[in-house]
């Protein structure tokens, strides 16, 4: 489970670009010296002007909602001691004092010796369309993903009611998964459709579930 770093950047770029501004980008954190690089959406997240800010981890945990900032500094330890991937969702407070609701994705990605030196991955922005626990609206929403005709847009569909994320912002976290595993998209799609059917209910309640599904799903698509 691993990212190739050389030209990651670029693809994950590429693939967000197009799709709802400041809604999705791309981090990548390095474990030896804790460095951190933002995409411009992330930067932008988080209240700065593209190419005005170096973060570090004292500025990420700092931008964390106070409610969940020991939580996310933890996660980051634990990140650093086991070098694993993770996921989590929180709050970040901007540089305007506005608060975000962000889900962040994270995966491992090696140097040219298969090293892992780092995690690479996604913050969506999820603010805009909250996540709610109406028995009643999720019902709907699930009806809604059934009437999709093609496994893509059933599987947009199932990103939109995890994530609370609209469809062009589903599109793109698709699209650069597809892009940065070098895999086609249908057969992806199809692969985590099967997940999110496959846990159920549990994909919503307990999202970290799906989080895991999510960036290992290549490794399960057959042929």
């Amino acid at each position: 489970m691993t990212w190739d770093l050389n030209g990651q950047t670029e693809v994950v770029e590429q693939a967000l670009a197009g799709g709802v501004p400041q809604r999705a980008g791309w981090f990548r954190f390095y474990f030896a010296d804790q460095r951190w690089e933002w995409s411009d959406e992330v930067q932008r997240m988080h209240g700065y002007e593209p190419g005005t800010v170096t973060p570090t981890t004292d500025l990420v945990v700092s931008h964390k909602h106070p409610d969940d900032r020991d939580e996310v500094a933890a996660t980051i330890d634990d990140m650093v001691e086991r070098r694993g991937a993770f996921s989590t969702r929180h709050r970040i407070v901007d540089t305007g004092g506005a608060t975000h609701d962000v889900v962040v994705v994270g995966d491992q990605f090696c140097d040219d010796n298969d090293e892992v030196i780092g995690t690479h991955g996604f913050y969506i922005d999820v603010t805009a369309e909250p996540e709610t626990n109406s028995e009643d609206v999720i019902t709907a929403k699930v009806a809604a993903i059934a009437q999709r005709r093609t496994v893509i847009d059933q599987t947009k569909g199932m990103l939109m009611l995890v994530y609370g994320i609209d469809e062009s912002a589903a599109f793109d976290l698709l699209k650069s998964l597809s892009q940065v595993r070098n895999m086609k998209l249908a057969p992806l799609a199809e692969q985590i459709g099967k997940d999110f059917k496959e846990l159920g209910r549990e994909a919503i309640s307990s999202r970290a579930q799906f989080d895991q599904r999510l960036l290992t799903a290549h490794l399960r698509v057959s042929g």
